[in-house]
């Protein structure tokens, strides 16, 4: 369990708290505030969560040995030697990359050869990059083959979208996103002009589909990416529909973080001899301290904003659960002075790109989310993640204390107990 100081202004005051976390900051009533804000789900009932404390502990008891046995993977390859186009290395080349991530090395010679491709990795392990590449070459060989590749979220379909674009330059090749919460008449009206690539959510491309303005059988390859939280999220009619009604002939990549059960029966009837490649990483980075913040009956809101004051906490993602709860917490936060932004499924499009963006760009100091946001994105220089709500499950424990300590930096991850 975390001890933390108060600033300076306050060092005399309550100073037998300090073992127990922060004390209040003062009137826990005001601006509306009850008691029990931030602990219960839609309705005021209890949901099921996941209490990291165990987990937390024994991280901490192990830390050691897992720096030690921790060793730096050594590819096989370099981006100079896989048989991509010039353009494709040079765009490659112009982002600073030299050496492929574990999966990266591994994936992209089988998708260069044409098989179907089975990838178990978490979330930051690159590969995003592992199946635009080859597929771009693929593209640029030849005009007429065709993706398709959903994603479980609008944020991680426009980080593709983005990486594609990034990848692409120069080279005349043409994609259109088509995510729920913007115009789809624009998207409509995109397709209409044929496009090499077509990224998107599940619930979107089953829209257009039925509206006949997308034709599963036109795509000769096949990307579904993070299947474990395209099921978690409730999509999984729509992904059946979706593989039912593809050509036989494609090619069919499938990446997910793990392999329930559930996911081995999508992944049976989607691929043709498959070739599976499971990049071995711990559940939690040793780059990430994990520690407790006990709130003892507190309000939330008043430790959160105690943290907030401190030094360090210069880039903060909070966790919460629903979405009432998450822009009450961003609200709060904005009228206590801080530049906060959330981001959850009652928000536009254009409104959860912006915070993002703002985030991303260092203009806000805290971003509010929902899970809709734990997996997958890239967000540089998180220096806390602070689950303010308990999260559903572990999985989603770790997909969210992994959006800090990334690229060999390191994070603190902060759960609030009572």
């Amino acid at each position: 369990m975390r001890n933390f100081r108060r600033s300076s202004s306050n060092s005399n005051s309550n100073s037998d708290n300090r073992n127990r976390g922060f004390s209040g900051h003062g009137n826990n009533q005001r601006r509306g505030f009850s008691s029990n804000f931030g602990r219960r789900g839609r309705g005021g009932r209890g949901q099921a969560t996941f209490d990291p404390t165990h987990l937390i502990i024994q991280s901490g008891i192990n830390k050691q040995a897992e720096l030690v046995e921790k060793v730096e993977y050594q590819p096989s390859n370099q981006f100079s030697d896989f048989a991509l186009s010039d353009q494709l290395k040079k765009n490659i080349a112009s982002r600073g990359y030299t050496s492929p991530t574990p999966i990266q090395d591994q994936i992209i010679p089988h998708i260069l050869e044409g098989r179907d491709v089975v990838g178990i990795a978490n979330t930051g392990t690159g590969k995003t990059a592992a199946f635009l590449l080859p597929l771009l070459n693929k593209v640029l060989n030849n005009n007429n083959e065709k993706v398709l590749i959903i994603a479980p979220t609008r944020e991680l379909a426009l980080q593709v979208r983005d990486e594609l674009m990034a990848f692409s330059r120069g080279m005349r090749i043409f994609s259109t996103l088509v995510i729920g919460g913007a115009s789809i008449g624009r998207q409509i009206e995109s397709l209409k002009r044929g496009q090499h690539f077509v990224i998107g959510t599940p619930g979107r491309i089953k829209d257009l589909n039925q509206r006949r303005k997308i034709r599963f059988e036109d795509f000769t390859n096949i990307v579904l990416d993070e299947v474990d939280r395209m099921l978690d999220m409730g999509f999984v009619h729509e992904i059946r529909e979706i593989i039912k009604c593809l050509p036989q002939d494609r090619q069919s990549l499938f990446f997910s973080a793990t392999m329930t059960p559930r996911v081995q029966e999508i992944m049976k009837g989607f691929l043709t001899d498959p070739v599976s490649i499971t990049i071995k990483s711990k559940d939690t980075s040793t780059n990430v301290t994990q520690e407790i913040v006990k709130i003892k009956g507190r309000e939330k809101i008043e430790v959160l904003h105690e943290l907030l004051k401190t030094d360090g906490f210069e880039k903060v993602l909070v966790f919460g659960r629903t979405k009432r709860g998450t822009e009450k917490i961003s609200m709060e936060l904005k009228n206590r002075g801080f530049k906060a932004d959330a981001i959850h499924g009652n928000k536009s499009q254009g409104q959860r790109q912006r915070a993002l963006r703002d985030f991303k760009e260092n203009y806000l100091q805290i971003l509010v989310a929902t899970d809709v946001i734990s997996r997958g994105l890239d967000i540089d220089n998180v220096s806390h993640v602070i689950n303010f709500d308990l999260p559903e499950s572990y999985e989603d424990y770790i997909h969210r204390i992994g959006r800090t300590g990334r690229a060999d930096k390191t994070g603190v991850a902060l759960t609030f107990i009572d």
